[in-house]
């Protein structure tokens, strides 16, 4: 049985240091959602003051950020007892059946089974350029089809990238030899959502990392990183693929296991919180999660072979996960201004979150537009040509942020992986 972590919110003397650094408070202007109002929350209903249906809301509604272990004084560990709370909360829906078997089947299908399976991505990647390629967007744009559409999706479709089809797909190796010597040997983690819709920066990341002397292996065997579940409540789904991603990486010995995405990154370098508890996989948790790092710590301790003047205006948005669990906060700065021709201009509260936050966007679409409006206030005190991300959750986010404030054709948004590869000549 799942518990809450009742014990860690002992911690949290309730100062309120946190406070600034939440978006949710920013915008909902409610203690109920502030982190320490939260806090407050999960102490009462573990010793029985509220029920777990009067705590859902606010957890629900938690973007996950983190930002507030970051400026907390005292160490509190939000993020166990958030999770603890989703895990909890999800349980005790299962069990009091408050959850219709239909929604349990759905959610089961789609965690277990749909997005760690990597056929059913490729076919939907596959599909989606399909769509993309032969006119039929222009057709559903054209005649309002799309309206038939919740508005959060039809938002989304405004802003999907260019995918990659189903004869690019196949055209992914197993192992790309270094491009000098002697070589760092990586092994390379695509993830799931990434490698569905972002998969052109996947394969831009390995030939950057080729180019700079390191030795790129993309294993079969490898799968989901479980954020999305984990975030979920569901963790008995997160352990079983954290298990398979352990072994499949085990039997190689990388010096790096690398990836392009803030927020997969920040699951994968906490597997060892999920197995404290298990003897049989805390070390191998912690030796896994040890070795993986995001592809800018890697490409910014190496000599980048820079061929082209990239002289825009650039800011930078940096994925929540990547810097508050994470804490890589230097290296993709760091990148961004070693780029020539590039003016870097800092984004005003940069920290606060996007509002994209996983699957947030979609199913807390009005909180998560609040955010956002937040976010482009700040992004119009600059006038960048062009916002970098490090995610692809912010990249789409931004994107969606752009075009509702109708700045399409003045401000580009991408991932700091096409900025580096354009500005080294990589196709």
């Amino acid at each position: 049985m799942a518990e809450l972590a009742y014990e860690e919110t002992f911690d949290c003397v309730q100062c309120g240091y946190c406070l600034p650094a939440c978006p949710t408070y920013l915008t909902m202007e409610k203690e109920t959602h502030s982190p320490r109002g939260r806090i407050n929350l999960v102490k009462m209903a573990a010793e029985g003051h509220i029920s777990y249906s009067e705590l859902e809301g606010p957890i629900n509604l938690c973007l996950g950020c983190r930002a507030c272990e970051v400026v907390c004084p005292t160490n509190v560990q939000y993020g166990k007892i958030l999770e603890s709370a989703k895990e909890v909360i999800q349980e005790n829906k299962k069990k009091t059946k408050t959850i219709t078997k239909r929604a349990k089947l759905f959610q089961e299908f789609v965690f277990d089974k749909a997005i760690p399976s990597k056929k059913m991505l490729n076919t939907a990647g596959g599909s989606l350029a399909l769509y993309q390629k032969s006119g039929l967007q222009k057709v559903a744009r054209k005649t309002k089809a799309l309206n038939m559409l919740p508005e959060n999706l039809r938002t989304f479709e405004k802003t999907l990238p260019n995918v990659e089809g189903f004869v690019q797909r196949k055209k992914r190796a197993e192992h790309y030899p270094a491009e000098l010597k002697p070589a760092v040997r990586i092994g390379f983690f695509t993830g799931c959502i990434m490698d569905t819709m972002f998969s052109s920066i996947n394969t831009q990341s390995i030939k950057l990392l080729q180019r700079v002397g390191c030795e790129v292996t993309v294993i079969k065997e490898q799968t989901c990183c479980g954020a999305l579940q984990n975030h979920s409540g569901e963790t008995e789904i997160t352990k079983k693929l954290a298990k398979e991603n352990i072994e499949a990486f085990e039997k190689y010995e990388f010096d790096y296991i690398v990836n392009s995405i803030g927020g997969c990154g920040a699951q994968l370098v906490e597997y060892d919180t999920l197995f404290e508890d298990d003897p049989e996989w805390a070390d191998r948790a912690k030796q896994f999660a040890e070795k993986n790092v995001d592809i800018s710590v890697i490409l910014s301790q190496l000599h980048l072979p820079f061929e082209k003047e990239i002289n825009k205006v650039v800011t930078y948005q940096p994925s929540c996960h990547m810097s508050n669990v994470q804490r890589r906060v230097n290296e993709p700065l760091e990148l961004l201004k070693r780029v020539p021709g590039v003016t870097y201009l800092e984004l005003p509260n940069k920290n606060m979150c996007c509002g994209s936050a996983g699957i947030y966007n979609i199913v807390n679409y009005e909180e998560s537009m609040d955010v956002l409006n937040e976010k482009m206030k700040h992004v119009e005190k600059v006038s960048p040509e062009v916002i970098v991300t490090t995610n692809p959750g912010c990249h789409l986010q931004m994107k969606v942020g752009v075009e509702r404030e109708g700045l399409t054709d003045r401000i580009e948004v991408v991932h700091i992986v096409e900025l580096l590869a354009e500005a080294c000549g990589v196709e």
